[in-house]
């Protein structure tokens, strides 16, 4: 089977190859002259707010060209596009430019698109209208490590006809889970071609409906078809294999146009493969990555491990993830075992769930269980040492049941708690150098149906995009707790979802299980921020998620159900998680501009 995926890929790979080849033999550029009745504006330039786009075709001179790049304004990312010839451009400049490491595609407008199988359900596509709009769209942009925009850009632009910004809006909740930007290059500078280009395609990777990216992209194709546009073009990364194969199916053409970017930070993945980080899974690249940005010296001690050494100014701190040399190991046993934590913060005065410990010699076990179960209605069942989720089953109320978690969980530790279920959101909070950084309510996976998928696939489709979206920490198994609690709405793997059926497949909201994140730290009770950093405290960690179980973030109820001695920071962007992190293992790092800020900020409170 491998090596029938290799020859299929090796060939495909020939065949894009064969048809850029075959549309080298002619330039593609556009080609302004006498049959043409104007030429388009010169040296043309459009603002999108993250960025400005260069049209390069419409600089005669690559002097003129490279000098407008180099203007590039500080954290933005400014594309030099249509290059044709970008070994000219680079020559006046070779130190600050680099060639940009994507390819082009472009859609005939003229053509008909491959049409949709069935229409997605769940959401609607619009034009952005409101502040609370561009506010969710930069949230998406920044889970996937774009440039933000000034919210005002947009409505500084509203009238601009050349941008068009669409978002895809969740029906059930309001919220904003995809955005792609368009520009029209005749509005933009009377372009006699009369192309259109589409910038920024993103979808929230929580996001549980299917197809938002192909949806935004074809409405944004209508809408430029319907303007006159003649063809529409793109930029992708050149192993986006995954958009690559969308766009590909769509009828888009790879079209031999290059675009030149500035050497800046923002763009050092892109030509540059020396960088540490690149190493690293994502929770430990986002500390490397902020460590390296403040010029602290990174040493990879065990890459698969995620382990590194940070250097600066004669102090050395070895760490995996968030888990550092200032977390004690007394500290780190507690967390460790789940029933000490727990005895550890009760004493704290925390609340927190009854519990029974079942221990692997226990001879009324059984008596125990049932007793318990008559008490409580809905239990818990978790390893008492363990970590990802691994070994959790939540919700159980039939004895057998329980009894079947308590087999799986036991590989993962000999000790297994027995918890009762408190009902409410799973909600993480981070607490570093004991002041609360980050919380978010973290939701178990669920699919939606569309009436000819089964769940299975509905369940791996889902895995494939949280896996994509999380650098590969984020899947839905396909387990003995994944089947049960599709069993307990009456279904099977292998049956059809009904149409707009919404489907939950497991019980706890991991992260590793395929849950999602939904950032509230700005909605936090203070008395939830309290309680997590009595924890913390009580625990003696100075890096430390803590989760509970509420009713709501704004209220101040609560249970305690656990301790994470290495959350992950990556997970809770755009809170400043990394840089908190740092703040604590190298004080003297942190800007003088940032300190004076916050001692500013310290006494006003």
């Amino acid at each position: 089977m491998g090596e029938t995926r290799i020859k299929r890929r090796n060939l495909v790979s020939l065949q894009r190859a064969h048809r850029v080849r075959s549309q080298s033999q002619r330039d593609m550029r556009p080609v302004y002259g006498s049959r043409l009745a104007s030429p388009p504006k010169p040296n043309a330039v459009v603002d999108c707010g993250w960025g400005r786009l260069l049209f390069g075709h419409t600089f005669k001179d690559p002097k003129v060209l490279s000098d407008t790049l180099g203007a590039e304004r500080p954290d933005r990312r400014d594309i030099a596009f249509y290059i044709g010839d970008p070994h000219v451009l680079l020559a006046h400049a070779p130190q600050e430019l680099f060639l940009d490491p994507s390819h082009t595609y472009r859609l005939d407008l003229n053509r008909p698109m491959v049409a949709m199988r069935n229409k997605p359900l769940g959401f609607f596509v619009r034009r952005l209208s409101n502040k609370d709009d561009a506010e969710q769209v930069n949230r998406i942009y920044l889970a996937r490590k774009m440039v933000p925009v000034p919210p005002e850009f947009f409505w500084s632009n509203r009238d601009s006809r050349a941008l068009t910004v669409l978002v895809a809006e969740d029906e059930l909740t309001g919220d904003i889970i995809g955005t792609v930007m368009g520009v029209d290059h005749n509005r933009a500078f009377d372009d006699p071609e009369r192309g259109s280009s589409l910038w920024c395609l993103a979808v929230d990777p929580q996001a549980r409906q299917s197809r938002i990216g192909e949806v935004l992209l074809r409405r944004l194709a209508d809408h430029f078809r319907a303007r006159g546009a003649n063809y529409m073009d793109l930029s992708v990364l050149h192993d986006n294999e995954q958009a690559i194969a969308l766009y590909e199916k769509l009828g888009f053409r790879r079209v031999p146009l290059f675009a030149v970017k500035r050497k800046n930070p923002i763009n050092e993945p892109l030509y540059t493969d020396n960088s540490p980080a690149s190493e690293l899974n994502p929770y430990a690249a986002i500390i490397v990555n902020e460590a390296l940005r403040r010029g602290i010296h990174v040493e990879i001690t065990d890459a698969e491990g995620g382990f590194f050494r940070l250097i600066h100014g004669g102090r050395s701190v070895h760490c995996r993830e968030s888990l550092s040399e200032l977390t004690s190991g007394v500290a780190v046993s507690i967390c460790d075992d789940k029933a000490v934590t727990r005895r550890v913060v009760s004493r704290a005065g925390l609340k927190v769930p009854t519990q029974v410990d079942l221990k692997p010699d226990m001879a009324n076990e059984d008596e125990a269980i049932r007793k318990f179960l008559e008490e409580h209605k809905m239990l818990v069942i978790k390893p008492a040492r363990g970590e990802q989720g691994r070994g959790v089953a939540v919700g159980l109320t039939r004895f057998e049941d329980v009894k079947e978690a308590i087999r799986i969980a036991r590989p993962f530790s000999n000790r297994v708690i027995m918890e009762e279920m408190v009902d409410g959101h799973d909600l993480r909070i981070i607490v570093i150098d004991y002041r609360v950084v980050a919380a978010a309510i973290r939701k178990p996976p669920y699919v939606i149906g569309d009436g000819v998928t089964t769940i299975r696939s509905l369940v791996e489709r889902q895995s494939r995009r949280r896996s994509a979206a999380t650098g590969g920490e984020s899947t839905i198994p396909l387990d003995a707790e994944t089947k049960r609690c599709i069993g307990l709405k009456g279904y099977g793997l292998d049956d059809i979802l009904p149409q707009g059926k919404e489907l939950q497949t497991r019980k706890t909201a991991n992260l590793h299980m395929g849950g999602t994140i939904h950032d509230v730290t700005d909605e936090l009770h203070p008395k939830l921020a309290e309680a997590a950093i009595v924890a913390a405290r009580a625990i003696e960690m100075p890096v430390v998620g803590i989760d509970f179980i509420v009713s709501t973030p704004h209220a101040e109820s609560y249970a305690f159900i656990e301790a994470n001695e290495r959350p992950g920071l990556a997970n809770h962007e755009p809170q400043p998680t990394a840089e908190r992190f740092v703040d604590l293992l190298f004080p003297h790092s942190i800007p003088a501009a940032v300190r004076n800020v916050r001692q500013q900020s310290e006494l006003h409170e």
